[in-house]
């Protein structure tokens, strides 16, 4: 059986050790199957591979319009965020969708829940993301600073947050410190840096590791996540996910096992400060809770279901 897995981003040596989540995933997927399936090639902009009829089974990351390049048995389309009507005409994404027999893989069942049941994909699969071997079986440490970490790549919320941080926790503790990864540094940050709020960007995942290890919660908000893997790798490190109860993350988010369910800023305050001041015992249960979660989104759990879509 010869696959294609076709990703619709370039990977170089520039970026390949701070790629986005999408294309972390496609390659993590490539390496885990191809022990399974011998003739399973990974596709990406820079790299060229003819489209020639000699595909039986072509996966593709949110590009249905691959489908037209060839006439084959299966066609699976790896759907990762939301394929709202006008976005899929802007995008020349509808007509390959309704025409072709696709197979959708959602990442979520948030994810399926809000897809249009306009789209006529002959099955919808809810398979959902896994992590990098990088944070699997990841050695804990149950000796955390006040440190919390926002690690997801948007920034709705993010201000508000900074104002909550310097209102409140601050004044409750000055030693805390907020981290932002992924995030182009705001004009003035330098001067947030009295207050201990840092900005690093994008960096190589095994910083975020090492940091994740130090800290006592990650802060994603959940204003537009369809999956947020950056929480299952933080969980994987014994973090737990402070949150608002919206999108995926309402379904991944087990209140007081690995995460906080919140209602707004003012709650989000309230845990951190409840989290600096959580005494030893209790902070090393939600850590082993926290990362025995994680243990579910390892390949090896999620294995399976990939086999079977492509198999049967």
């Amino acid at each position: 059986m010869k696959i294609l897995l076709d990703l619709n981003s370039s990977i170089t040596k520039k970026n390949s050790k701070k790629l986005g989540g999408i294309e972390s995933l496609n390659i993590g997927l490539f390496n885990n199957l191809k022990g399974t399936f011998k003739q399973i090639t990974l596709k990406y902009k820079n790299k060229k591979i003819y489209f020639n009829n000699k595909w039986d089974v072509i996966i593709s990351s949110n590009n249905a319009r691959v489908f037209n390049r060839d006439k084959k048995q299966k066609y699976i389309l790896w759907i990762h965020n939301e394929i709202q009507i006008e976005k899929a005409i802007r995008k020349r994404q509808l007509i390959p969708i309704l025409k072709n027999n696709i197979h959708a893989v959602f990442v979520s069942k948030y994810l399926e829940r809000v897809t249009s049941k306009i789209y006529n994909f002959k099955t919808r699969n809810i398979i959902p993301n896994f992590l990098d071997k990088k944070f699997e079986n990841l050695k804990l440490n149950f000796r955390r600073k006040p440190m919390f970490i926002w690690s997801v790549q948007r920034d709705d919320g993010l201000s508000e947050t900074i104002t909550m941080w310097i209102k409140t926790v601050q004044k409750h503790n000055s030693y805390a410190e907020l981290h932002i990864f992924g995030i182009k540094k705001f004009r003035f940050y330098k001067k947030l840096e009295k207050y201990n709020i840092f900005f690093h960007g994008r960096v190589d995942k095994n910083i975020l590791i090492k940091f994740y290890k130090k800290s006592m919660a990650m802060i994603c908000l959940g204003y537009d996540e369809t999956f947020c893997l950056n929480a299952i790798e933080s969980m994987s490190c014994g973090l737990p996910v402070l949150s608002f109860k919206k999108t995926a993350l309402k379904d991944l988010i087990k209140n007081n096992i690995n995460g906080f369910k919140l209602d707004n800023f003012q709650d989000l305050s309230k845990k951190i400060i409840f989290l600096i001041n959580m005494d030893r015992e209790k902070r090393t249960k939600i850590i082993n809770k926290t990362y025995e979660y994680s243990q579910k989104f390892y390949f090896k759990n999620i294995k399976n279901k990939w086999i079977s879509l492509i198999s049967k």
